[in-house]
């Protein structure tokens, strides 16, 4: 692991001067990763629309069928199956522009105003363009329009002045119509006054939108300001979980690709509460331990602290690559070679750990990450330090009746001693360590339960079959009855350390799982992303 030098921020960052804020302010927009997922709700909405105008126009021919008894009459194309029609082909067009990934999103969110506007055209001449009597009743209405001009500012984030401009033309799209109409001798509903009576609920509408879009513009510079943890700028969500969210960032200065785990005031739970003081103690605890594991098979941890809204932050290093549970449920089993390879170097992560008196707790394939680092392939990091104890704390009274709320660590693979609740050590990781190998072997869990209280049941009471027996792959004997022997009830059957595990592995007559291979399957499988 590799430590920053930049500073850390064990409490607060510094704070900014009010200046300085309000001028960072005026000048920020919404991450592209929240840009990119509005533009992919604008694409929704656009089909939507498609299809209501579809429906729209087929039950409009169906209610013509019914009020004249099925005069032909009815399948014929008037005016207004041309501006469905019109209305289907733009709201298509929008809903493929959006899909392409390289697109900017802000420039499709602009085009979505755009494409508001001519939506409200459209809706306008459906409601004016038939020809009226004069003596037509005007009364004020709420009309689609104005409910076109809510929708859009709640899924298109914008500017107040943006969405004012854009709800002002959409709301003016049915008065227009009406003045057409007049002009064209279609309907002499008297003073052109009568036009702003008939549709002024639209405008209140618009004004409602305002307001709409400065709270979702206000959500847009809170969330900035919350994304910038010291030296660095978050960018795209690549992972979440029961403890927080895991996001891609960079340093400022630096241009260091780094991955922060922010854990917010929700995921702490009623602020003083027993939750919140644990899921605090754990993050302390996360990062203080990674701070001291110096194991280049464990994960890096650059920097931590806290933000001025009070959300916990870890700065690790950016992984390439996925964890076990993804490798083996995308591409299958693993060569027994190749889980060798990677058992072996989990082992010098948990070496360390327990050489320091450490538990993990929580070994489990998705807390084994697999990837590149350099020029190295198949480079094994461990993860997620959150729930590790110190061997010369007291137990913490967790048995199974605990399982299904606060026992820590995963049914599938948490040792008997730990169900039970009794004083762990290095061996309790061990046998979670064989849990992994076993499902690497297999593509299948050592057990296979319907609960967690069942799960762990049967990891207290059944023999586990042997990797041999389910693996599609060959596996040596000795790797049958090593990964057995990780499996045992009795802590004093297993491997005594992370050490001699590792080096029976090592020891394993099979034959090695070299860097070529790694990296052919790595290029085959997973090609390494092109510099940004």
């Amino acid at each position: 692991m590799h430590m920053s030098t930049a500073p850390r921020f064990v409490g607060r960052p510094p704070p900014s001067t009010p200046e300085v804020e309000s001028s960072r302010d005026r000048g920020r927009d919404l991450p592209d990763d929240v840009l990119r997922e509005a533009s992919r709700r604008l694409g929704i909405l656009s089909l939507v629309m498609a299809a209501l105008w579809a429906v729209g126009a087929g039950l409009d021919h169906l209610a013509v069928w019914a009020i004249t008894d099925g005069d032909p009459r009815w399948l014929r194309a008037d005016e207004d199956d041309a501006f469905a029609a019109g209305s289907i082909a733009v709201s298509v067009g929008l809903f493929l522009h959006s899909r392409v990934s390289k697109r900017n999103p802000r420039f499709v969110l602009d085009l979505g105003l755009a494409y508001m506007v001519l939506m409200a055209l459209a809706l306008g001449l459906l409601l004016h363009w038939q020809p009226r009597s004069s003596d037509t009743r005007i009364e004020p209405m709420i009309s689609w329009c104005g409910v076109l001009v809510l929708i859009f500012a709640a899924i298109v984030p914008a500017t107040p002045r943006k969405m004012l401009v854009a709800g002002l033309s959409a709301a003016s799209m049915a008065p227009v119509v009406m003045l057409v109409q007049k002009a064209r001798g279609q309907w002499d509903f008297g003073a052109w006054t009568h036009v702003w009576i008939v549709h002024y609920p639209d405008y209140v509408l618009v004004g409602v939108s305002v307001v709409i879009s400065r709270v979702v513009s206000r959500w847009g510079q809170q969330l900035v300001r919350a994304r910038d943890l010291g030296s660095y700028q978050l960018g795209e969500l690549i992972g979440s979980g029961g403890m927080g969210r895991v996001y891609r960032a960079t340093h400022r200065m630096l241009a260091r690709p780094a991955a922060i785990k922010l854990i917010g005031r929700e995921a702490l739970g009623d602020e003083g509460s027993e939750t919140a003081r644990l899921a605090v103690k754990r993050f302390r605890r996360e990062a203080e331990v990674a701070a001291r594991l110096q194991s280049p098979h464990t994960v890096g941890l650059y920097d931590f602290g806290v933000t001025d809204e009070g959300t916990l932050f870890l700065v690790m290093e950016l992984l390439d690559g996925m964890n076990l549970e993804a490798l083996v449920r995308q591409k299958g089993p693993v060569p027994a070679a190749r889980a060798i390879h990677i058992l072996r170097q989990a082992c010098e992560s948990l070496h360390e750990a327990h050489a320091a008196g450490l538990v993990h707790r929580d070994i489990k394939p998705a807390n084994i990450h697999l990837g590149r680092l350099g020029l190295h392939h198949d480079f094994v990091k461990v993860l997620d330090f959150g729930l590790v104890k110190s061997v010369t704390e007291k137990p913490d009274g967790e048995s199974l009746a605990t399982a299904a709320g606060l026992t820590p660590g995963t049914p599938a693979y948490m040792a008997p001693e730990m169900a039970r609740g009794e004083v762990l050590d290095g061996r309790t990781d061990l046998y979670a360590l064989g849990c992994v190998g076993y499902y690497l072997l297999t593509g299948h869990l050592v057990f296979e339960a319907t609960g967690s209280v069942q799960m762990i049941a049967r990891h207290l009471q059944a023999a586990p079959a042997p990797p041999s027996q389910r693996a599609e792959l060959p596996v040596p004997p000795e790797l049958d009855r090593l990964i057995l022997a990780c499996l045992a009830k009795d802590p004093k059957e297993r491997p005594a350390t992370a050490a001699e595990l590792g080096r029976s592995l090592g020891a394993i007559a099979a034959e090695a799982w070299s860097e070529e291979q790694a990296a052919e399957w790595w290029q085959s499988n997973q090609p390494a992303p092109r510099p940004a």
